[in-house]
């Protein structure tokens, strides 16, 4: 991820209004490019969606990928031009349908899942969350690739508790924010599987 040069701070109506391919996510006001995810990234977000969407199928919370705006702050009445912080988190569970409109989510996501990368990891590890903390995202998961792990933050009394959940390969993932479900990481890392075998 980069800053733009211009040390301006923008909106979320001049992020609307920018032309390209390039992705970017706005931290109250200042804009950072997102690079493309890695292999890796993609297969882990991959499984990940197809085990937590397979799970909701026909109930009421829903599982959304990146790129997915996510106005995390937006109150009622906010227009586009009053909105400074907007996320594209890789994947996020929203249960109240009220928060959705055409251009992604409005308000704090229950679940929001970060993945690990290189050009992501310092920003997935303090920027944002404290902002899923401050805005009262529930459940918060840190999954890192290279390390094969998923660190769970649980909200309590507005913050995270600390330290982490920590689960490695293999290791099933109860999913606080959805009661009675469980990611299997044995498919999530698959490689690490195949090598301890």
């Amino acid at each position: 991820m980069t800053a733009l040069p211009e040390e301006k701070r923008y909106t979320y109506a001049d992020l609307l209004s920018w032309e390209g391919d390039v992705r970017y996510e706005l931290y109250d006001g200042y804009p950072m490019a997102m690079s493309s995810p890695s292999l890796d990234h993609q297969t882990v977000s991959g499984e990940l969606f197809l085990q937590i969407g397979t799970y909701l199928r026909g109930k009421k919370c829903r599982v959304f990928y990146a790129p997915f705006d996510v106005r995390i702050f937006e109150q009622d009445g906010d227009l586009p031009q009053d909105v400074r912080t907007v996320l594209q988190p890789d994947l996020l569970v929203v249960c109240d349908p009220k928060k959705l409109d055409e251009r992604g989510v409005r308000g704090a996501p229950d679940l929001v899942v970060e993945i690990l990368s290189d050009s992501t990891r310092r920003v997935d590890l303090l920027k944002k969350f404290d902002i899923y903390q401050r805005a009262g995202v529930r459940e918060y998961w840190i999954v890192d690739p290279e390390a094969r792990t998923a660190a769970v933050y649980t909200l309590e009394g507005g913050s995270y508790r600390s330290p982490a959940a920590l689960y490695r390969a293999g290791a099933s993932v109860p999913v606080g924010v959805l009661e009675g479900f469980q990611v299997d990481l044995r498919t999530v890392f698959p490689e690490l599987e195949r090598e301890e075998k």
